[in-house]
């Protein structure tokens, strides 16, 4: 998880087991207004209760120049 920021426990139950998890098939954010492939979306997952304490893209730098 090297994009993840260091969180250690869940801000809604305080579960301390967190996991990580992604999209698959057609659950991929694409760039706006451009063409091209793109990237996997990926999840930090309580264990405990499901909540999603954060997500992110795998391959931000497909999104430079998408926004002014």
């Amino acid at each position: 998880m090297e994009k993840s920021t260091k969180v250690a426990e869940c801000p809604k139950c305080g579960g301390k087991e967190l996991g990580k998890g992604k999209y698959t098939g057609y659950g991929v954010m694409y760039p706006d207004g451009k063409m091209g492939l793109g990237s996997d979306v990926e999840y930090v997952i309580c264990t405990d209760c499901g909540f999603i304490i954060e997500s992110y893209v795998k391959k931000p730098e497909k999104f430079k120049g998408t926004l002014f």
